[in-house]
């Protein structure tokens, strides 16, 4: 798939919610979560603390036509009302995406992640061949998800944490897909 096409994301079933696209009432606990310091902390890209605007411009993007990143809710409500957290795979080359998450931190150490992982990569919906995922070195509970989903570690890096305002070193995982 080109960054061209256009591609409507898929609603995505798991054990207990759904993955659904990001709509704009969704804003106010993006928000509440999203400006927790424990949250961004654990992100490359969230604020802290969150600007405003910053939450309204995340759904906008997340809901562009030519986004190269796709993002899902984790919902537990049978409305699409709640917000748990977070997922989203970013578009590479060569069939290649990046996956990234976070939950809600009450709900932290308790498989929701790491169900909202296999279900994305179970469903595929970007048809990758390769994901690749990275976790800050000082969140190991975040690289078991990884793990626990088969992803393969491949390397240490680092990345710069906008919330940290600085480079954080990090673990590299991959998963083939084909």
């Amino acid at each position: 798939m080109s960054f061209e096409d256009k591609y409507t994301q898929p609603v995505i079933e798991a054990d207990g919610f759904v993955l659904r696209p990001l709509t704009k009432a969704d804003a106010g606990q993006l928000s509440l979560y999203a400006g927790d310091e424990r949250i961004a902390k654990a992100t490359s890209s969230i604020p802290h603390p969150l600007p405003p605007g910053c939450t309204e411009g995340f759904i906008e993007r997340s809901l562009a036509d030519d986004r190269a990143e796709d993002a899902w809710v984790i919902d537990p409500s049978d409305d699409g009302s709640q917000v748990l957290g977070v997922i989203g795979l970013t578009r590479m080359d060569r069939e290649q995406s990046e996956i990234g998450y976070w939950v809600a931190p009450q709900l932290w150490n308790n498989g929701l992640a790491s169900k909202a992982v296999e279900a994305l990569v179970a469903a595929n919906p970007q048809a990758c061949r390769t994901l690749f995922g990275s976790v800050f070195q000082d969140n190991p509970a975040s690289a078991r998800v990884l793990t626990n989903a088969g992803f393969e570690y491949i390397g240490d890096a680092e990345t710069f944490s906008v919330a940290r305002d600085a480079s954080v070193p990090t673990w590299t995982y991959i998963k083939k897909l084909d």
